[in-house]
């Protein structure tokens, strides 16, 4: 696998998780009862991105990890999948 692969590889893995991590932990200010005039009810009280962020690469960094070394040793192949199909 090229460097360049990897990176492309690294960034849509980081994005997917992006996504499933930004509603942890997030309070909308309906359910804090702390609606500012002129704002959405459902915008968060605190976002806390910093966290998110960091969350969110040490995920990947561990997804990414896996799917390194299932990729270097060979741990799933198609004939493998195939094998499992029964064809």
């Amino acid at each position: 696998m090229s460097i360049a692969t990897a990176i492309a590889i690294y960034f849509i893995i980081w994005w997917v998780v992006l996504f499933a991590v930004l509603p942890w932990g997030v309070r909308s200010q309906h359910e804090s009862n702390a609606v500012s005039p002129g704002t959405d009810p459902g915008a968060p009280v605190s976002p806390r991105v910093g966290r998110t962020l960091f969350v969110t690469t040490v995920a990947a960094s561990v997804v990414f990890a896996l799917c390194f070394v299932v990729y270097s040793y060979r741990l799933v192949t198609i004939e493998g999948l195939a094998a499992l199909l029964g064809r």
